[in-house]
């Protein structure tokens, strides 16, 4: 059996599970290899103590899971169908089930209270937590997926650049970007392509609309991409004609942050040991208050998962975690720049899967 697979037995036995089911499908594609969006419909992992696992899948998604999982055991159902119904009965036994075990930040109330009715079982735990810390720490195969991811969207940013112009808009440059998503043979984007320019840069979440591109702005690409599974984040920020005084503080502010927080990454510190890192050299800067986020967020088969890199997180650094480094100052009226790499932590430091140049660059 895999050694995922190993280890979730192991967490069921000590949460006094007897069975468990994973319905998000992130947690299904990491255990079996199938990846889907069911939408409405009903997936789900079924594992029993003592028994083999089981996929339940809608039908139209049969021969794409059954090409997936091999010879695990395989049940599909048409829309007309009660997947509930069908679960209720491949479980039937003479024994009730007592503790089952589900993503309590994924099942819905809806969902909870059908299973309830379908199975009766008698008290519910999380299994979320366990299956995070499993994912927390990538394999050689999953960091070489992301570095594919990588390199797919910093071949898109380069690119996308070229297109750059006075008078171009946020969103003609956040179409090129897809575009090239898409033309290189990325899966899709991993989260809403943003592009902004100018005050809205000091918008950490800005929404990318109509507004042109002028001398003297700064334009931020915050993009990634969903490649075999896995994501990549990446954010750069460049200057289109002559920048202000401060503008460029800013930016060489950030750059020192960004590096900084690098060369405090190994095994043995802790999360929250590299967001200070970070946070010192923006404060000691001045400009304290303008960095208002986490320094990062883990990054794998979720363009956000667990851990969440903040200043507070006292997890240690193991080899095989891999998260973002992204400090940003925003100052409403004059600019905001942010730079984002993605790391790995290796046996002895860290590996930086992103290689986009980080000095700052006039386009």
């Amino acid at each position: 059996m895999d050694q995922r697979w190993i280890e979730l037995e192991q967490q069921m036995h000590r949460q006094g599970m007897d069975t468990l089911l994973i319905t998000d499908p992130k947690h299904v594609y990491y255990l079996t290899g199938f990846l889907s969006n069911p939408h409405e419909r009903f997936l789900g992992l079924l594992l029993k103590a003592g028994s083999e696992p089981v996929l339940f899948a809608p039908a139209l998604d049969g021969e794409a899971a059954k090409a997936a999982i091999g010879s695990m055991e395989l049940i599909t159902h048409q829309d007309t169908e009660d997947p509930y119904l069908l679960l209720r009965q491949r479980l039937e036994s003479d024994r009730p089930i007592g503790t089952f075990g589900l993503e309590k930040e994924y099942v819905t109330l809806d969902r909870y209270e059908r299973l309830q009715e379908a199975l009766q079982f008698s008290a519910s735990a999380d299994i979320g937590p366990s299956l995070r810390e499993m994912r927390i720490r990538k394999s050689p195969e999953e960091i070489k997926r992301m570095r594919h991811a990588v390199k797919l969207i910093e071949q898109v940013l380069e690119l996308s650049l070229k297109q750059i112009k006075e008078g171009v808009t946020e969103n003609e440059l956040v179409a090129e970007v897809e575009y090239q998503i898409r033309k290189l043979g990325a899966d899709g984007p991993s989260f809403d392509s943003m592009v902004l320019f100018g005050e809205k840069t000091a918008l950490p979440h800005g929404v990318p609309g109509e507004r042109k591109l002028q001398s003297g702005d700064m334009i931020m690409f915050d993009i990634g991409v969903y490649a075999n599974g896995y994501a990549s984040d990446i954010t750069r920020t460049f200057g289109f004609g002559e920048l202000a005084a401060e503008q460029i503080k800013i930016y060489e502010t950030v750059l020192a942050a960004n590096e900084a927080a690098i060369a405090a990454i190994k095994p043995g510190v802790t999360f929250g040991s590299i967001d200070k890192a970070a946070r010192d050299v923006i404060e000691a800067a001045g400009y304290g208050p303008y960095f208002n986020h986490r320094l990062g967020h883990g990054l794998g088969i979720d363009v956000h998962e667990f851990p969440s890199v903040h200043g507070q997180n006292e997890l240690f650094l193991r080899e095989g975690n891999v998260f973002t480094v992204e400090p940003g100052i925003y100052v409403p009226g004059v600019a905001g720049v942010r730079i984002e790499d993605d790391v790995t932590v290796t046996d002895s430091g860290v590996d930086v899967l992103t290689s986009f140049p980080k000095h700052l660059q006039y386009v």
